[in-house]
């Protein structure tokens, strides 16, 4: 099944060239440069951002604030972006993302410019930019895999991976610099400035869109697609639960960095750049070595380790007073938080069917951002009220602390599958149904040998999943109490479209998994299927040949 793989990649099967190989890709590579200049712009921003609030306000809760400003449109709108990334053409909506956050950008330097920013003021304006690079980003990861090779996309990952974090390792340095220098009015102008490359070479991408047989789903549906896909894959869930509690216990070490820089060290915006710029390079050297992780170690342990790592680090910044310390413990928290995160990350994009890849995408963009924001705040009150260090400190004990819950919630193993969904042949119909028609109840029948019957109910227990997650619900497996032999399998969909939707969501992993329970079936006549159109008691107009106002057809006379 699409949902139970392999994570780890140790037995993902052969490498595709090594992390650079995705680069000889024209596409990917012009994309990638013009993202690195956007990450360039927005950590320099972040570094404007944040050292303007500690001039504006001495207060740690609203400077960790400057974060969650950022994170939260993340995760409030990303699971709508998602659905939107899905159902119309990629390279609009991140296009359309980007104007939102470059206006946001251009606002924020023209009001610092005229002496009017305030603490709520900036507070505002980084939502908006993360408002519009929450919608940038679905649509913007999603359509990776359309730039590269199906086999490089976990190195292509990986390198989107490594451009943040590049621009990590100089953007911090370089907007110390530029806010030392130049106020933070030139460091959010750089920002707005350097969205323009990425902005040029997504309006030349001619992106060729497959059109579908069928129209896109409304938005509500499109999300409830979204969110009952999660629901009903494990490992997709799991991951989401691991990212988000990692986004939690570690959101101290980048929200409480400028506090770090001004009240543990002593120093200025360029200590501050520098710091952050450590973590950066930590993050890029982690990030270079990923696939080598994920040859030795199982996700589990990966994930584990860097916890610990991290933990261990986030210690050593709490009770460090010197720059030639926490700068070496800034790298190690790096590398640990990069690893583990594009763990998950990977972990997302190799488990969901291209169908979904945008929604499973920003349930990972809101899970992570969701996790960083709620961190944030949470570490933000602890410094405010029992100082810097201790709040550090508690986050590095919660970190060191977070792989026991590998015993309930064990990172899955995800592999390398076929990601392309295969339509299924639409069945032949004798009533005129529209796409409105519904709801629609599909009844399968096998016929299975008495003495298999507990492996059959277990396979069946996987179909549920891939049905449910696929647009089912309703689904139920029954047993014939006077033909032991005789199982039949009921589930429904709200409209005919929507089943229409179900036969064309299919990846060749589940198609394998119902022929596996096919198999099963003895007899000489084959598996059963049947279709029916449900007429719930009052949807039903009683009068002579009135015809139904959602499917056309001619509907019977009371009585008859």
């Amino acid at each position: 099944m699409a949902s139970e793989s392999k994570v780890d990649g140790s037995e993902a099967g052969p490498r595709w060239g090594g992390m650079a190989e995705p680069l000889r890709t024209p596409l990917f590579r012009r994309i990638w440069i013009a993202s690195l200049l956007s990450n360039l712009g927005l950590t320099i921003q972040a570094v404007g951002a944040a050292w303007a609030m500690t001039q504006l306000t001495r207060a740690a809760d609203m400077v960790a604030l400057v974060q969650t400003a950022l994170m939260m449109p993340v995760m409030l709108a990303a699971i709508p972006a998602g659905a939107i990334a899905d159902m119309y053409d990629r390279r609009k909506v991140a296009l359309f993302g980007l104007v939102i956050a470059c206006t946001g950008a251009t606002m924020l330097a023209l009001v610092t410019w005229s002496g009017l920013l305030t603490p709520w003021i900036l507070l505002l304006f980084c939502f908006l930019v993360g408002s519009g690079m929450s919608l940038f980003g679905p649509a913007w990861q999603a359509s990776v895999s359309e730039q590269v090779p199906a086999k490089a996309l976990p190195q292509a990952v990986a390198l989107n991976s490594i451009s943040y974090n590049i621009a990590r390792s100089f953007g911090p340095a370089l907007g110390g610099i530029i806010v030392a220098t130049a106020g933070a009015f030139a460091a959010f102008s750089a920002n707005a400035l350097l969205y323009l490359p990425l902005f040029a070479v997504l309006l030349l991408w001619r992106r060729i869109q497959v059109p579908s047989r069928l129209p896109p789903e409304r938005l509500d549906r499109a999300i409830n697609s979204g969110i009952r896909y999660v629901v009903h894959s494990p490992a997709i869930r799991i991951v989401l639960w691991r990212t988000i509690v990692t986004g939690v216990v570690g959101g101290a070490i980048s929200a409480l960095m400028p506090i770090v820089a001004r009240d543990l060290l002593g120093g200025g915006a360029q200590v501050y750049g520098l710091i952050l710029g450590a973590f950066g390079i930590g993050a890029v050297a982690g990030a270079l070595n990923i696939e080598t992780i994920r040859r030795r170690f199982d996700g589990e342990r990966a994930v584990a380790l860097c916890a610990l790592v991290m933990g261990a680090a986030t210690a050593t910044v709490a009770l460090s007073r010197s720059l030639w310390l926490t700068a070496p413990a800034m790298v190690a928290a790096g590398a640990a938080w990069m690893v583990a995160v594009t763990l998950f990350n990977i972990g997302i994009q190799l488990a969901a069917p291209r169908w979904v890849s945008g929604r499973t995408l920003a349930a990972f963009q809101a899970a992570i951002a969701g996790g960083i924001a709620i961190g944030s705040w949470f570490w933000g009150r602890i410094a405010e009220d029992h100082g810097v260090a201790t709040a550090l400190l508690g986050s590095a004990v919660a970190m060191a602390l977070s792989p026991i819950l590998g015993r309930w919630l064990r990172m899955p193993p995800v592999n390398e599958l076929d990601r392309e969904s295969v339509d299924l042949d639409v069945p032949d119909m004798a009533l005129a149904l529209t796409g409105r028609s519904g709801p629609i109840v599909i009844e399968i029948e096998y016929r299975v040998d008495p003495a298999e019957a507990r492996d059959f109910y277990a396979t069946m227990q996987h179909v549920q999943r891939t049905r449910q997650r696929n647009g089912a619900y309703d689904w139920s497996i029954a047993r014939d109490i006077g033909d032991p032999e005789l199982w039949t399998e009921r589930f429904h969909c709200p409209t005919w479209l929507d089943y229409l939707r179900l036969l064309s969501r299919h990846v060749p992993a589940e198609l394998e998994l119902y022929q596996r329970a096919r198999d099963f079936h003895r007899g000489e006549l084959p598996v059963r299927t049947r279709r029916m159109l449900e007429r719930p008691f009052g949807s039903v107009r009683w009068k002579d040949d009135a015809p139904d106002r959602d499917t056309g057809e001619v509907l019977p006379v009371s009585g008859a």
